[in-house]
């Protein structure tokens, strides 16, 4: 004889608990990337102007660094104002940040795997990239509601 188990909501025998948001373990992991993707760019976007924590010149592809009109310098500058940006997206509206930071981390691992010795960092990034796609996905679910000029 052959058992299956029913396992939808509705033939639960079990009520439902409601569990308070600060306890769910989705919301906090939706924190905690929150979190993570505001600070993180935010502070290292800050950093492409110090330079305290590395010579963030040397990451720069030699063939992206042609691409651009501005010294290696003055691009990196400008890749520090685009991940600050990004940081106060997350903070603000995740649902829109997380993508923005997903395409932006997308660049930056194309960016690194041009740069020879530099693909553990490119893997590194990408495990990163993966964390942005699933902000992405918890915001869907735990995004404040939306712009009041986008609601219906």
């Amino acid at each position: 004889m052959t058992h299956t188990r029913n396992l939808s909501p509705a033939a639960s025998a079990e009520p439902a608990v409601a569990r308070p948001r600060a306890a769910d373990p989705a919301f906090q992991a939706f924190v905690i990337l929150r979190s993570a993707f505001t600070l993180a760019p935010i502070l290292f976007g800050a950093d492409k102007f110090a330079h305290l924590l590395v010579n963030w010149d040397k990451y720069l592809a030699p063939a992206i660094a042609g691409l651009s009109p501005f010294s290696v310098h003055v691009t990196m500058d400008v890749v520090g104002v685009v991940e600050i940006v990004a940081g106060i997206v997350v903070a603000l509206v995740p649902r829109y940040g997380a993508p923005l930071v997903a395409v932006w981390l997308t660049g930056i691992v194309v960016n690194l795997l041009l740069v020879p010795g530099y693909f553990d960092v490119a893997l590194r990034d990408f495990g990163l990239l993966l964390a942005a796609l699933a902000l992405w996905r918890l915001a869907a679910v735990y995004d404040t509601p939306p712009l009041p000029w986008r609601q219906g």
